[in-house]
C-alpha cells in the first residue's frame, strides 16, 4: 500500500535518514520502532508530505510513485496520522474538530451543526467516548482528546493510518478500545504504521516491525518470531548480554532522604479538582504519585508549581510559606515543574536549544536589562554535556529534535534553577528506551544530590521502582500512602482498584 526506497534525508549538518527502504502492506500492523533520534518522525512527515525528501529516493502509494507537497495533499490521498501531541484546534469545539475540512453543509451550503453534532456524538460513542461535542476540545482531558483525533483519523477513509505514539496519554480502558479499532482497520484492509516505545503493546497488535538506528534500517521482518531482548539489543546498537546484564530500568531504589520535608502540602483543594491533598517530600527522596488519568495526579504537580489556583491550603518549602498562588512565586521559592505536555505547556520549538536551556533562568542572568551571554553559553554548555543532549549546535531549534532530546532540553532548563524540589509529570512518556533509561539514572543522581523529587508517571514498574513512597489518588483526594516494603504493584493495583473509601488499611 505504502513503500519508500532509498529514501534519505539531510538537515543542516544532520543525516536524519540515510537510505531507508520500508513497505506498509495492507491489512497489516507495522510497528516502527528505534531510540529518539533514529529517525522516525522524519520517515512520517516524509510519509505525510511535511518534509520533501533529498533526490534519489521514492515514495510508492498503492502501486504508483507519489510525491506529497503538504500534509493535506497525503490525507486527501488517504494517508490519516495521530500524533503523540494532539495536533487539533483547542479553542473549536469537539465537534468542529473531528469534521475540519470536511463539514456537512445543507442547501444553502452553510455548515449543518445539528447534524455534525449527532455524527459526532456517533463517532465518538462507537469509541467508548461519551462527551458534549459543543465543548471545547481544550476542556477536555488530553487522553480524550486524543480519542478524538482517533476518532477524526477513521473517519477520514484513510487508507494509511499511522499512529505516533497513540496511546501515551490513555488510560488501559481507551487503550483496549483502541487496539479493537486497530484490528477493525486491518480486517478492512488498511494498512497500520504503528509508533510505540511500550513493548507489551507492540507484541499485542503489531504484525512486522522495522526497526531504525540512526537514521538507517537495521531490521526489518515478523514481530512474532523476534525475542523482545534481541529487539531493545537492536535499537540500542548494544550486545544482548550486556543488555540482560544491565537491564532497562536505571533505577537503584537507594535514595538517603533527609528527616524534616522541604516541602509540605497541606489540604490543598480546588473546586471539581483536588480534595484535602496533604503530601510531604524530604530532600533526598523521590515520592510517587500513583493513580489513574484523571485521578488528579497532574493537577497536584501544577497546583503545588503554582500553575493551578487552590481554594483552600498551603504550601511551604523548606519552613517558608509559598505565598501568592503563582508560577513565579512557587520558583522564587524553589519548585520546578517538568509538565505532561511538553509541546503545549513547555518547550518554545521555534526557539534554540540554547534559548528553551536559559529561559526560565533569564532573570538571574541580567543586569541593568543586559544579558550576561558569557554565562548562558557556560550554563548551557554544562548541561548538554551532562544530560547528554543530542543536537547539531546549542543553536538548533528545539523543534527539530526528537523528543526525548526535548525532554532533557526541559530539564536542563529547571535544573539550570537550582532548585529545592523537582515535579516530573511523567518524564519518559514517550521517549525510546536508551532515552528512557538515561533521564531515570538523572532522576537518581538528583536524589543523591539532595533534590527532593516528585515522580508522576502512568508505567507502573517505573514508578515502583523509582520511588521511595508512593502517594495513590483517587478522584482529586489521597486515599492511601505507600512506604518501605508496601511499595509493590500489587499493593498499588489493589489501592488504585478499590472502592472509594476502602483504600486505607
Amino acid at each position: 500500500m505504502l513503500s519508500v526506497s532509498g529514501l534519505s534525508k539531510t538537515f543542516p549538518s544532520v543525516r536524519a535518514l540515510d537510505g531507508v527502504e520500508f513497505t506498509a502492506r495492507a491489512g497489516e500492523v507495522h510497528a516502527l520502532v528505534g531510540e529518539n533520534g533514529a529517525g522516525k518522525s522524519t520517515l512520517i512527515k516524509l510519509l505525510t508530505g511535511v518534509h520533501r525528501p533529498d533526490p534519489g529516493g521514492t515514495l510508492t502509494y498503492d502501486g504508483r510513485e507519489v510525491s506529497f507537497a503538504t500534509p493535506l495533499d497525503a490525507q486527501q490521498a488517504g494517508i490519516s496520522t495521530i500524533y503523540q501531541e494532539v495536533n487539533l484546534v483547542p479553542l473549536m469545539s469537539v465537534a468542529r474538530n473531528l469534521f475540519l475540512g470536511r463539514e456537512p453543509r445543507g442547501r444553502l451550503g452553510l455548515i449543518d451543526f445539528r447534524r455534525m453534532h449527532r455524527e459526532a456524538e456517533r463517532a465518538l460513542a462507537e469509541l467508548g467516548v461519551r462527551v458534549d461535542v459543543r465543548r471545547p476540545l481544550r476542556e477536555l482531558g488530553v487522553g480524550a482528546q486524543q480519542m478524538v483525533a482517533l476518532a477524526r483519523a477513521v473517519a477520514v477513509d484513510a487508507r494509511v493510518v499511522l499512529m505516533d505514539e497513540p496511546t501515551s496519554s490513555l488510560e488501559p480502558r481507551e487503550v483496549a478500545t483502541l487496539f479493537g479499532v486497530i484490528r477493525m482497520l486491518r480486517e478492512r484492509g488498511i494498512a497500520v504504521i504503528y509508533v510505540s516505545h511500550r513493548m507489551d503493546e507492540l507484541y499485542a497488535i503489531c504484525d512486522t516491525v522495522t526497526v531504525l538506528r540512526d537514521g538507517k534500517v537495521v531490521h526489518t521482518g515478523p514481530l512474532a518470531g523476534l525475542d523482545r531482548l534481541r529487539l531493545v539489543s537492536l535499537m540500542l546498537g548494544r550486545d544482548m548480554d550486556t543488555v540482560q546484564d544491565e537491564g532497562l530500568t536505571k533505577f537503584t531504589g537507594e535514595h538517603d532522604a533527609g528527616r524534616e520535608p522541604v516541602l509540605r502540602a497541606e489540604e490543598l483543594t480546588a473546586r471539581h479538582r483536588l480534595s484535602e491533598v496533604s503530601l510531604d517530600i524530604r530532600p533526598g527522596e523521590v515520592l510517587g504519585l500513583g493513580g489513574l488519568l484523571g485521578s488528579g495526579r497532574s493537577e497536584t504537580a501544577k497546583a503545588l508549581a503554582g500553575a493551578l489556583p487552590v481554594d483552600s491550603g498551603r504550601v511551604t518549602v523548606a519552613g517558608t510559606r509559598v505565598r501568592g498562588g503563582s508560577t513565579p512565586a512557587a520558583i522564587r521559592a524553589g519548585i520546578s515543574l517538568l509538565p505532561e505536555d511538553r509541546k503545549a505547556e513547555g518547550i518554545v520549538p521555534g526557539l534554540s536549544v540554547r534559548e528553551n536551556i536559559a529561559l526560565a533562568a533569564l532573570p538571574g542572568l541580567s543586569r541593568f536589562g543586559l544579558v550576561d551571554e558569557a554565562r548562558i553559553d557556560r550554563i548551557v554548555d554544562t548541561f548538554v554535556k551532562r544530560l547528554r543532549i543530542k543536537a547539531s549546535s546549542a543553536h538548533q531549534k528545539v523543534g527539530e529534535l526528537s523528543g526525548g532530546n526535548q525532554q532533557k532540553v526541559l530539564l536542563a532548563r529547571w535544573l539550570a534553577m537550582n532548585p529545592k524540589v523537582l515535579l516530573l509529570d511523567e518524564p519518559t512518556r514517550g521517549i525510546d528506551v536508551g532515552a528512557k533509561a538515561e533521564v531515570q539514572k538523572l532522576i537518581d543522581e538528583l536524589a543523591a544530590d539532595g533534590l527532593g523529587v516528585l515522580l508522576i508517571s502512568s508505567d507502573m514498574e517505573e514508578l515502583i521502582e523509582g520511588s521511595d513512597r508512593v502517594v495513590v489518588l483517587k478522584d482529586g483526594a489521597v486515599v492511601e500512602e505507600l512506604t518501605g516494603d508496601q511499595v509493590t504493584e500489587d499493593r498499588l493495583m489493589r489501592a488504585i482498584a478499590a472502592p472509594a473509601g476502602e483504600s486505607r488499611d
